[in-house]
């Protein structure tokens, strides 16, 4: 009996086992099939390379366009020169030598990166408003060395100096004082002397009678004349033009130019109005009504 029962339990374990089986191959046969793993977006080591040289010949034509002489895409260049602006400025009040920390101070631009405190640098030894000298307790001068100083329109700073300027000029014309006072501030106290010792001949304004422009004058040219001398020059009248020819020619003497009355003013022409130009013939559009504008005064008797 057991024997039976044992052979009932196989054949039922065996009937459960394969059905299992069949359900689960079933199962997988009906679940949705995975999708394909998509492609690595990694580039393939070919286009790699390629991507790389082309990256290095770009970086190499961007080194050949750079220009040395400014710092490259920083934008510093137009504040640079607007700095340089205040430097000359600076240097004019101070009229003294400076060292480059110096205006670095007074720029407040000490801790500024260092490319960009050598474009300053650089600018102010090539600015013809500026004379850099170099340190002469130095070899070897470097970019932050030397000193800077104002140089003037005209490298005159005292009475001296104008004189001798003056009396070195090769032409006649006058020296503008706002020239000088570009190095020279206070100038017009010095002019005012030198004018009055007859030492130079000066312009002023009208308005405010400030000196304009100067020239060198002769002071031993220069002579006392009495006063009664000169209220008679200057009550002697001067004939008019027209009476001057004749008293020259009266007292003997050949004037240079004619006598105004002998003069004879030729009559103003009156313009001719241009008369119009008859129009020659044009090409003849209507060639079916020529026998109209023929002309029969000829036929006539």
């Amino acid at each position: 009996m057991s024997s039976y029962l044992e052979k009932q339990q196989r054949a039922f374990t065996s009937g459960v086992t394969s059905a299992s089986t069949k359900i689960n191959a079933k199962r997988t046969s009906l679940a949705p099939t995975a999708p394909e793993s998509a492609p690595s977006p990694a580039p393939s080591n070919v286009s790699n390379t390629s991507k790389s040289e082309k990256d290095t010949k770009r970086k190499r034509e961007v080194q050949q366009n750079v220009v040395y002489s400014q710092p490259v895409a920083t934008g510093y260049g137009a504040e640079a020169f607007t700095q340089v602006t205040y430097v000359i400025e600076f240097l004019k009040k101070k009229n003294e030598p400076k060292t480059f920390q110096e205006i670095l101070e007074y720029l407040s631009q000490v801790h500024i990166e260092e490319h960009k405190k050598r474009f300053i640098a650089q600018i102010l030894r090539r600015h013809d408003r500026i004379t850099w000298q170099a340190d002469p307790q130095l070899k070897k001068q470097d970019w932050y060395t030397g000193t800077f100083l104002h140089r003037p329109l005209i490298n005159v700073r005292n009475k001296q100096d104008l004189l001798l300027y003056l009396q070195n000029r090769t032409d006649a014309q006058g020296v503008p004082v706002k020239d000088l006072k570009d190095g020279w501030p206070d100038c017009e106290d010095a002019i005012d002397d030198l004018e009055t010792e007859h030492k130079l001949l000066v312009t002023r304004t009208k308005k405010d009678n400030h000196a304009r422009m100067v020239w060198s004058n002769d002071p031993t040219l220069v002579h006392h004349v009495d006063s009664e001398f000169q209220v008679m020059w200057h009550k002697t009248e001067l004939p008019t033009p027209d009476e001057l020819v004749r008293k020259l020619i009266d007292a003997g003497q050949k004037p240079a130019s004619e006598d105004p009355s002998k003069r004879v003013k030729a009559a103003p022409k009156a313009k001719e109005k241009k008369k119009k130009a008859p129009r020659k013939g044009g090409k003849v559009t209507n060639q079916h009504m020529l026998h109209l504008l023929k002309d029969y005064d000829k036929h006539r008797k």
